[in-house]
């Protein structure tokens, strides 16, 4: 019989279970903070199983210390200002001073204790996204736990029930704080550390962001039309490369919590799809790819063996998300010729610059003027000019004198001699060939072909 008794009973022994008490807080471990936007070594573990750690890309792995046999890590959701590329800084919400927050590294079996201290302006949760546990674990606000109030320290544990690439954003007023950038990588590794080992193992989340030219704060409103599509709230040229040695077998974990899907492009090498959100897909039934479609939610786990030396782009293969602000706000003025209407316009706004009659390459190296805290559209440069790129892309680095373990930039390839595409002097070239039995259209011919009748 459900009485009332038993109903505040069941309550207060629910927010017992959930929240820590204040000896409880006493005794969890030192909440770890990181504010650099830079790619952090990986952190090997000094207890517990031995695994091989991921790097993640302008990340880092938040440390943890082993009580009775269980892994222990705290949280902290906070705000935080994390520089987007350099040029321009965001105030976003993560944890632990970064935005997404510490990749969480574990083993398969591994017990867990999670304590997530909550310094947000309004409530919050941590969803354990993928990961099978108990459901009062699960992290979802009034439906699985009571929120955590700001000033609150919940704490989860669970054991880790397969292996896998995973991820922990809040549960609680969802599409606010997940604009804000709060959320995190979780990874499971497997308790053999030679099973599913590579040389090198990256990792990051794919999010974006609509801010306002000159602003610093996201519009959590939007739904589809952002301006800033970032990998771990990175932009190009601000996301680090990845390196890896001629011969090495790597691994590139992602997972996507934007709105919309990335089909993420890798050059020069062919990959497998080696893992999804369900856990790893096996080498029969691994397909070939030199794109993988990311959707919503989703995890992918791409391998391949590093057997091209250069300088190799990988990147979103949706045009408008390797672009930076403002690319959606900018007419298109192919064709219009405006040599007599800048004059004019100059007179009233002296600082317009006509742009973008041939095309917008020149965005790249025009000199414009900008707000503040803003980036320019398709920057980021290479050793022969402008890139043209922004947003959601990076360079994979190959060489063949890389050592192992060694994740340093090693500035860009020079290519062997009669390997490069060059320009040809235009004398070079032979005539155009035009078939004398070819009837020529002239300029003002317009030549249409009328539909033969079907032969019965």
């Amino acid at each position: 019989m459900n009485t009332r008794r038993h109903f505040l009973g069941a309550a207060a022994a629910l927010v017992a279970a959930g929240a820590a008490s204040r000896n409880a807080l006493a005794a969890a471990p030192e909440p770890h903070q990181y504010n650099s936007a830079e790619t952090a070594a990986p952190l090997h573990p000094q207890a517990g199983r031995p695994y091989n750690p991921v790097v993640t890309l302008n990340g880092w792995s938040l440390p943890f210390r082993m009580k009775d046999s269980v892994k222990e890590f705290h949280l902290v959701a906070e705000p935080v200002v994390r520089e987007i590329s350099p040029g321009m800084t965001a105030k976003l919400w993560g944890y632990n001073g970064s935005s997404p927050g510490p990749t969480i590294e574990a083993v398969e079996g591994d017990r867990v204790r999670l304590y997530v201290t909550n310094k947000l302006p309004e409530h919050t949760t941590v969803h354990w996204h993928g990961l099978i546990l108990p459901n009062g674990m699960d992290g979802v606000g009034g439906l699985t736990q009571p929120q955590i109030a700001p000033g609150q320290t919940f704490v989860y544990e669970f054991e880790l029930r397969k292996s896998g690439t995973f991820m922990y954003h809040p549960h609680a007023d969802e599409m606010v704080q997940m604009a804000m950038g709060a959320m995190g990588l979780f990874i499971v590794h497997p308790k053999n550390p030679r099973q599913m080992a590579v040389a090198r193992d990256y990792a990051f989340l794919i999010n974006a962001y609509d801010i306002d030219p000159g602003s610093s704060v996201p519009k959590v409103n939007t739904m589809l039309d952002f301006n800033l599509w970032t990998w771990n709230s990175r932009a190009f040229p601000g996301i680090a490369p990845l390196v890896a040695r001629t011969g090495e077998r790597v691994r590139i974990r992602m997972g996507n919590l934007t709105m919309t899907n990335h089909p993420i492009h890798l050059h020069g090498h062919v990959f497998e799809v080696a893992g999804t959100d369900g856990g790893w897909v096996p080498k029969s039934a691994r397909w070939p790819e030199v794109t993988v479609d990311i959707a919503v939610g989703q995890m992918r786990a791409i391998e391949f063996i590093a057997d091209n030396p250069g300088d190799w782009a990988f990147h979103c293969h949706k045009s408008h998300h390797t672009m930076n602000a403002m690319g959606h706000s900018v007419p298109t003025m192919i064709g219009v010729q405006q040599d007599d209407l800048t004059p004019a316009l100059q007179k009233l706004l002296p600082d317009y610059m006509a742009m973008g009659s041939q095309g917008m390459a020149e965005m790249a190296e025009m000199d414009m003027p900008l707000p503040d805290n803003t980036l320019p559209m398709m920057t980021g440069r290479g050793p022969y000019g402008s890139v043209e790129m922004g947003g959601m892309f990076s360079v994979l680095k190959v060489r063949d004198d890389l050592a192992h373990g060694d994740y340093r930039d090693p500035g860009w390839y020079r290519m062997p001699p009669g390997t490069q595409a060059h320009a040809v002097p235009t004398a070079d070239l032979p005539p155009a060939r035009t078939d004398p039995t070819e009837p020529q259209a002239t300029q003002d011919t317009l030549q249409v072909r009328k539909p033969q009748q079907h032969a019965h």
